[in-house]
C-alpha cells in the first residue's frame, strides 16, 4: 500500500470515530429504566416492588414525599421487615408516633435502594401497601407517562416535543408547588397548588383562599365528607363545582374541588391532585427545577365523585 492511500485510510478512521462520538454525545441514551405503573381508580400511581429480595409489594408513587413507609396492617405481616425503632414524625393532620425499620434493600424495576428506613403508618392510596416519595429519584430525571402507563427514569432530560410546556413551580424541601387559575363567576383568581399524587380527588383548596374568595356562599355545595392522613387523622371537607380550573394554558369548567370546614390555617396550602395529574404526561427534572407537561389522551374524560 502506498504510503498517500495509508494517509488517506487514517484519515477516514479518525472522521468516522469522530462522527460518532459527535453522534453519541448529541444523542445519549438517556432511558436507563422502564417502569410500568398502573393507575388505580382512585387516581394514584401504583408500581411493583420487591422489599428484601422476598416480598412483593405494590408502592403508590407520592410526587410530595422523599421516603418510603408501608402501611401497618401490611408491615406486620412481612417476613422480611424488621420493625426494630420508633419515634415522633408529623403529617399534616399532626405529629404522631411511628414504629420503622431500617436497614431494609428495596428494588423497582432496575432501581435499587440499600439501607432504607421504611416508616409505618395508617393509610396509603386504596390497593397499595404504602408509598414510595418522588425524591428518592433524587439526580435522575422522572418521566411519567401516562398514555403508556410508564415510569421512565433518565439522566438527562429527553427530547420533548412542542406539545410540552414548562410549568412555573417553587420547592420547599421535597414539595413542589406549582400555579393554577380558579373561576368563580366570571372571574379568574390565580392561586399556588402543592402538586399532590397521593390526593385523589381533583383541586383542594387552602382556607385563606376559601375564606377570602367566600367559597362557602358562592359554590353550590355537592357533598360533605372525611378526609383521613396518613396517620388516621380525620378533617371535615365540602365537596363543590368551581366553574373553571386552569393549569397553564389548559383547563376545564365544573370541576370538582374540596375545601376544609372550620378554622383558619387547618388547611395552610391548596392542592392540585390524581384527578388533574392523570390528564398530562409530566417529566420532573428537579437537579435543574423544572418541570413540564403535556396533554394526554386522558386530558378531557369526565371528572368523577372522588
Amino acid at each position: 500500500m502506498n504510503y498517500a492511500s495509508l494517509w488517506c485510510a487514517v484519515l477516514l478512521l479518525f472522521a468516522q470515530t469522530a462522527i460518532s462520538q459527535s453522534t453519541q454525545d448529541a444523542f445519549p441514551t438517556r432511558i436507563s429504566d422502564t417502569i410500568p405503573f398502573t393507575l388505580t381508580p382512585h387516581n394514584n400511581i401504583s408500581l411493583q416492588a420487591v422489599l428484601n429480595g422476598r416480598d412483593t409489594l405494590n408502592l403508590m408513587l407520592h410526587t410530595a414525599a422523599d421516603g418510603i413507609t408501608l402501611i401497618e396492617s401490611v408491615a406486620d405481616s412481612l417476613p422480611s421487615m424488621q420493625l426494630n425503632g420508633q419515634d415522633s414524625v408529623s403529617s399534616w393532620g399532626g405529629a404522631q408516633e411511628s414504629r420503622y425499620g431500617s436497614g431494609n434493600t428495596l428494588n423497582i424495576g432496575k432501581q435499587e435502594w440499600t439501607e432504607q428506613t421504611i416508616w409505618i403508618n395508617t393509610n396509603s392510596g386504596p390497593l397499595t401497601d404504602g408509598k414510595i416519595g418522588l425524591g428518592m429519584f433524587e439526580g435522575r430525571v422522572v418521566e411519567l407517562n401516562f398514555d403508556a402507563s410508564v415510569l421512565l427514569i433518565h439522566s438527562d432530560v429527553p427530547h420533548l416535543d412542542s406539545n410540552y410546556t414548562a410549568l412555573k413551580i417553587d420547592e420547599q424541601g421535597s414539595l413542589i408547588f406549582t400555579y393554577g387559575y380558579c373561576q368563580i363567576g366570571d372571574s379568574l383568581f390565580e392561586n399556588r397548588f402543592l402538586i399532590h399524587s397521593g390526593y385523589s380527588g381533583s383541586v383542594l383548596l387552602d382556607d385563606v383562599f376559601v375564606k377570602e374568595h367566600q367559597l362557602g356562599e358562592r359554590l353550590p355545595i355537592l357533598e360533605e365528607s372525611t378526609l383521613s392522613d396518613s396517620y388516621g387523622n380525620i378533617l371535615k371537607t365540602k365537596k363543590a363545582q368551581m366553574q373553571g380550573f386552569y393549569l397553564k394554558q389548559d383547563g376545564w369548567t365544573d370541576v370538582p374541588v374540596g375545601f376544609f370546614e372550620g378554622a383558619i390555617a387547618r388547611q395552610k396550602m391548596s392542592v392540585v391532585g390524581g384527578a388533574i395529574l392523570k390528564r398530562f404526561n409530566w417529566v420532573f427534572d428537579l437537579e435543574h427545577h423544572q418541570v413540564y407537561i403535556q396533554p394526554n389522551a386522558l386530558f378531557d374524560s369526565p371528572f368523577g365523585t372522588i
